[in-house]
């Protein structure tokens, strides 16, 4: 008999199945489209040229991808590519930006799981006893064990829309991934050039004090002779004390900046005062260097990349917010045991069902979901004026480093001229005073200009290289060399 009485109770469940499915498919025909509104990159208008004239080996010739990638290899140092290599493997910053792009992963599946039917286990051994004075009194127990699903159908979009959204923000955490690496090869490069600077800058600094120390001694001889003033001798000792007064401050200078080169490293400071000890010139820079299109540039800048894929996912999260003045349809169901004897629990007649669709709308909230869907819309416009200025500023990297490098080399060239100049004055001054033919203030005059000249001749090299450095990052250059295997790897455009 029991057998006999399952087969119409079945076939009315398959019946309602059926008649539910029926009404899920044309439901999701008839709103397949997510509501909101759907992601179109900005129109830019870009200058087809850079404004400032090119020169001093500066091309408006395409950007070669793979030698941008690693631009310091140009620079030809293997001290310096060791360091950017280390870097890239050790860096906090890199690593804060790799952890990040796993939490937007993560809330990525998170996002993802909404598309998908919840399904719980549950199962329960429970004895009750009424009280005596409600009239029935008394002890039961119930026993319980099943499975209760449920599914929210994403008739208008709003689960499609929080994938989209959450799609772009992993789309965005990669660029920021990408972005930090850019800075991080340009810090690592400009603070080793600082060092380099640093060091040229002492060592000019001894060459001179050794230079005037033998100046002083040759004024106390002369005035040991008679042949020169109190005046003079004093004259040369202030020159030789004032150079010597640098020196401190350029050995402050040299460890300040390893000091800064060793924390970008994520090492302590003082980890590289015995690499970086040995004298070593600032690297000189490549002849030549194509610099492409503004267009180009924008397609390669990690920081315009992300703006314009936050652009993308507030955008998709108006939609989200549209899809709650919807109603929200539900497939809900359960399967399950219920006795009141564990003895029968396993039994046929235990056995226990429901199954349905709920539908629920939200009529009325004093308009709290329209105001959200303005909220929504209004970050939208926020992140589209940041992607428009984060345009504009990369526009501005690219043309104040291009001037700034083709100024700053002609700068240096006056300055080689000016230190070459100062050296040979130098020499005849001195030679004029030991014969007697000239006062010692010319000497000191072209001894303070010589120091002065060859000063900034070293800072100028290395404000050249530091330029082109700026100018590799302003047009993008970096952010390839994390290794292909591993997870957190940017992948190409």
């Amino acid at each position: 008999m029991k057998q006999t009485a399952c087969v119409p109770l079945q076939t009315r469940l398959q019946r309602k199945l059926a008649t539910f499915s029926f009404a899920v498919a044309l439901l999701m025909m008839v709103g397949c489209a997510a509501v909101g509104p759907d992601f179109v990159p900005p129109d830019t208008d870009l200058p087809d040229g850079w404004q400032t004239a090119l020169r001093d080996g500066l091309r408006a010739e395409s950007l070669d991808p793979d030698l941008l990638a690693r631009w310091w290899l140009t620079l030809e140092d293997p001290l310096l590519t060791r360091l950017i290599e280390q870097a890239i493997a050790d860096s906090p910053n890199l690593r804060a930006a790799a952890a990040r792009l796993r939490e937007a992963r993560a809330r990525r599946g998170i996002s993802g799981a909404d598309r998908f039917p919840t399904v719980n286990a549950a199962a329960a051994a429970t004895k009750n006893r009424s009280s005596e004075n409600t009239g029935i009194g008394g002890e039961s127990e119930l026993y319980s064990a099943g499975f209760d699903a449920s599914w929210e159908l994403d008739i208008f979009g709003g689960v499609r829309r929080s994938v989209e959204a959450a799609d772009a923000d992993v789309a965005a955490s990669r660029e920021d991934l990408r972005d930090v690496l850019v800075s991080l090869t340009a810090e690592v490069a400009l603070n080793y050039i600082e060092v380099r600077s640093f060091q040229t800058r002492l060592d000019i600094a001894n060459a001179n004090r050794d230079a005037q120390a033998e100046t002083y001694r040759l004024v106390q001889n002369r005035f040991g002779a008679g042949l020169a003033a109190q005046l003079e001798v004093e004259q040369s000792r202030y020159n030789l004390e004032s150079t010597r007064s640098e020196i401190p401050s350029l050995n402050t200078g040299v460890e300040q900046a390893l000091n800064r080169l060793a924390v970008i490293l994520g090492q302590p400071p003082g980890t590289l005062n015995n690499f970086l000890s040995e004298r070593r010139p600032v690297p000189v820079t490549p002849m030549e260097l194509a610099v492409g299109i503004p267009a180009q540039t924008l397609r390669r800048r990690p920081d315009v990349r992300r703006a314009e894929w936050e652009l993308a996912a507030q955008t998709a999260r108006i939609g989200v917010a549209t899809a709650e003045l919807y109603p929200k349809f539900n497939l809900l169901g359960s399967i399950g045991l219920e006795s009141l004897a564990s003895s029968d629990l396993l039994t046929a007649a235990s056995r226990t069902y429901s199954i349905g669709p709920s539908v629920s709308w939200r009529i009325f909230e004093a308009g709290r979901v329209r105001r959200q869907i303005d909220v929504e819309t209004a970050r939208q416009e926020q992140a589209l004026i940041h992607y428009e200025t984060a345009v504009l500023t990369a526009l501005e990297d690219v043309e104040n480093a291009l001037v700034a490098y083709a100024d700053e080399q002609d700068r240096r060239r006056s300055l080689s001229q000016a230190a070459d100049a100062a050296e040979r004055a130098v020499e005849l001054a001195r030679n004029r005073y030991r014969a007697g033919l000239s006062d010692f203030q010319n000497v000191l005059d072209a001894q303070r200009s010589l120091l002065s000249f060859q000063d900034q001749l070293a800072i100028s090299d290395a404000t050249v290289t530091s330029n082109l450095i700026r100018l590799y990052k302003a047009l993008g250059g970096g952010w390839s060399p994390i290794a292909a295997s591993s997870p957190d790897a940017p992948t190409a455009p």
